[in-house]
């Protein structure tokens, strides 16, 4: 029998690789994993704890109970955070669709952090190898490949998914600022999660008819805000490559939902976009409502992003499927 008691060298090793995992929840540095760790499809349920609890806290709700302005709030936090995940980490920094400044850049980073889908080059070097290997056995967001859970969200608890293929985002990796958003993804959430908390401190004292708490606030804004945000994200790889219509040949199952685009502000044209992934606008025609894509379009009347990537015609007419597949 294996003796794991903590004197033993078996024990020691574990209690120092548990250790380690907890210190990895506040830096999140790929380069401290060693291969030992990368067993592909084994969740490192030491590691994925908070994620377990950022869903059990919203049972809390019982607890603190709701009010209009919470609720609002979190529906505003949703959609902020979405936006940051959609037009900045997905079309910026995953596939360079437009150009912005080197402040607004780290700005669109942290922005995208506050939705604790970890760091800016960490969420890019995953997508693009999600392009690279889509609905091939190299792809782990495939649900095609490794079932609907995998593709949804098991993919990024198992000890590889901790390690993003870092050659893919070497463009990413320049900036040092963005290195830290990655080494020290934490910060950024837990910033968020206390700024909740005092608005809701905040208007319990001087506003106390809109009948919230702090503790109210923190749920519902950052807890249930945030989760939504996970899963909505998360339908992309395990929905748009089963449910919808397919408008081009593609070499993957991507297909087109109106239903993901609404709840993701445009994502759901994912036929679209594996289609031709270098255009800013996902929504290829007016009727595709691409809430990302208006936003970032405001953006650029600002003068705070330019070069926005545009559909060509040649590229939206070719290749046209109106057989329509397994309509959503």
């Amino acid at each position: 029998m294996t003796d794991l008691s903590p004197r033993s060298p078996v024990g020691s090793n574990r209690i120092r690789h548990t250790l380690r995992n907890v210190m990895l929840w506040f830096i999140a540095d790929p380069s401290t994993i060693s291969q030992d760790n990368l067993l592909p499809d084994r969740i490192d349920w030491t590691r994925v704890l908070p994620f377990v609890g950022m869903h059990l806290m919203c049972f809390a709700v019982i607890w603190v109970g709701w009010s209009p302005v919470a609720v609002t709030i979190t529906v505003i936090a949703y959609v902020v955070r979405m936006f940051a995940i959609t037009g900045f980490y997905h079309r910026y920094f995953s596939h360079r669709t437009f150009k912005t400044s080197r402040i607004a850049q780290f700005l669109f980073g942290v922005l995208g952090a506050a939705a604790v889908q970890r760091g800016p080059i960490w969420w890019a070097a995953h997508h693009r190898h999600h392009h690279a290997h889509s609905d091939q056995p190299e792809d782990p967001h495939s649900p095609l490949q490794h079932g609907f859970w995998h593709a949804h969200m098991g993919w990024f608890l198992t000890r590889k998914g901790f390690t993003p293929d870092l050659q893919r985002v070497r463009d990413l990796q320049a900036f040092p600022e963005l290195r830290f958003l990655d080494r020290f993804d934490i910060v950024v959430p837990i910033i968020f999660a206390y700024g909740m908390l005092k608005l809701g401190q905040y208007l319990q004292m001087y506003s106390p008819e809109l009948g919230t708490t702090g503790w109210q606030m923190l749920i519902w804004g950052f807890f249930i805000s945030t989760v939504a945000c996970y899963h909505g994200t998360y339908t992309i790889n395990s929905l748009s490559h089963v449910f919808g219509k397919q408008r081009y040949e593609t070499k993957d199952d991507s297909r087109n939902n109106w239903a993901l685009a609404i709840l993701t502000l445009g994502e759901g044209w994912h036929n679209n976009h594996h289609h031709y992934p270098s255009a800013t606008r996902q929504g290829f025609y007016w009727w595709e409502i691409d809430l990302t894509y208006y936003l970032l379009k405001c953006l650029s009347w600002v003068g705070l992003i330019w070069d926005l990537k545009s559909v060509p015609p040649s590229v939206r007419s070719s290749h046209a499927r109106h057989t329509q597949v397994n309509e959503a």
